[in-house]
Order: structure tokens, then sequence, then C-alpha cells
């Protein structure tokens, strides 16, 4: 089964963004390379069991286990010591991204109290986009009366345009609300 929106991508997508940036070459286009999720908890030097928990919720919304994060570094100002656990990521490609930016875009984007759009400048020079959420309980597959603490997360869309324009592009025609 072909995702949909990968499926948008092939026929509408990319004969758009040949026309608006007049590539020669079809590999040209831009494209979408993976998407890393990731939380961080403070609480999570001290408590495993938080980490536990934001890891499993995490795996239910991507469809893919979790990976435990440890600290790279000391840092004495956040009573941090090398590889204490700070957090967990999931790191998705192929048909699971695609998936993932589908129920992104369509149902949990707009279940975001007060939402106004996206902002369309944290992008990194590079075409490859940011985005922080507050809450998990935005997507359906997190039951909101089991959920033991509220938790936000980083969405990375990493992309293969050159510039920000293009990335910016891809996106909004893929159907990200950026705000205008």
């Amino acid at each position: 089964m072909i995702p949909r929106l990968k499926e948008r991508y092939q026929e509408q997508v990319v004969p758009a963004l040949r026309n608006e940036y007049s590539y020669k070459n079809i590999m040209q286009v831009p494209r979408l390379e993976k998407i890393v999720v990731n939380v961080s908890l403070k609480e999570g030097t001290s408590n495993i069991k938080v980490l536990e928990t934001a890891g499993e919720e995490l795996g239910r919304i991507t469809g893919q286990k979790a990976m435990l994060r440890r600290a790279r570094r000391s840092i004495a100002n956040f009573k941090l010591r090398e590889g204490m656990p700070v957090g967990t990521k999931v790191t998705l490609r192929g048909d699971n991204m695609w998936f993932f930016l589908d129920r992104l875009i369509t149902v949990a984007i707009p279940r975001i109290r007060d939402f106004r759009g996206l902002n369309g400048k944290a992008f990194d020079g590079r075409g490859s986009y940011s985005m922080g959420l507050t809450e998990q309980i935005i997507f359906p597959e997190i039951d909101y009366d089991k959920v033991e603490r509220i938790t936000g997360m980083n969405i990375t869309i990493v992309t293969t345009a050159n510039t920000d324009a293009e990335g910016r592009s891809l996106l909004k025609q893929l159907g990200m609300p950026f705000r205008d």
C-alpha cells in the first residue's frame, strides 16, 4: 500500500516544483529524506521511568520503537553527567515517514489549541524544517486518561532541498499549514 501523501508527492508536487524552479532533471526536485521526532525531559536524569513512558507514547505516535538518548558530555550548570539518560528519539524513513507526516498534517496539527499556522521561518538554511509541539495528546493514538504527564516534542523534517525557499515550497505543496 502506497502512502497517499507519497502518491500526491509523485503525481502533483514533483511536476509543480519542476515548473516553479525549472529543474532539468527529476532528481533535482527536493524530496523528504527523514523525520526525526525527539522528546527531552529534565526529570529523565533522576527518574528513568518518565523517559520510558515518554518512549512508549512516542512509539505509539510514530509506529516505531523509540531510542533512549544519553548525554554526550557533562554540563555542570545543568547537573548533567556524561552518559545520563536525557530523552528519547525516533528517526522515520520510507513509508513510516510518509504515514506520520500525513497524520501530522491532517489530524494532529488541526487539533492544536489556538492554532494560527506554523512559523514559516523555522528553516535551518539548508531546507530542513523544525517545529515544536507542546502536547503529545494532540495525536489520536494517545489516550488522554492514561497520560501521566504532558510532554512536548521536537519534530525535524529533513529534505534534500538546497535552500529554504525550495524546502518551504515542498512542504507547502505537501499541505503544511504555514502562517503567511
